[in-house]
């Protein structure tokens, strides 16, 4: 079921109540910011950026950490 006309005008009527009409501005133009800054960025910057998480090296291969576990059972 589709709402009608005067329920989404009902709607808006009571969203520009709450909000007025200088903060729904403010939120939109907010919002068309950042889809203009976003759209400036991607066309902008062609390089690819790494998203994967960096790990650290510890040193440790899976060798190293068997002798290192026996070495610490046996001083231990």
């Amino acid at each position: 079921m589709m709402p009608s006309f005067w329920q989404i005008a009902l709607v808006l009527a009571v969203v520009v109540l709450l909000f007025g009409r200088g903060k729904i501005k403010g939120l939109m133009t907010d919002v068309a910011e950042g889809i203009k800054g976003f759209k400036k960025g991607m066309k902008d910057d062609g390089t690819v950026v790494d998203a994967s998480p960096k790990t650290i090296d510890t040193g440790a291969t899976p060798a190293n950490e068997g002798a290192a576990k026996k070495d610490e059972v046996a001083s231990g």
